[in-house]
């Protein structure tokens, strides 16, 4: 297998912009007020959201 070079990766990653990378699972943890057990909130957003979502979630 022939062996790639950085510059190659990096061209190819600008040519997969539209791709699932860009997106990540995040996982948030949502107390109960009633019994106070812990459940769990899992969404897939933007790489570039992920700050904001931690921020209006507070």
């Amino acid at each position: 297998m022939a062996k790639v070079s950085k510059n190659a990766r990096v061209a190819q990653r600008a040519a997969n912009a539209g791709s699932g990378r860009d997106f990540v699972k995040v996982v948030q943890s949502v107390k109960d007020p009633k019994t106070g057990k812990y459940s769990y909130k899992e969404l897939m957003i933007h790489k570039d959201k992920v700050k904001e979502f931690f921020a209006n979630s507070k």
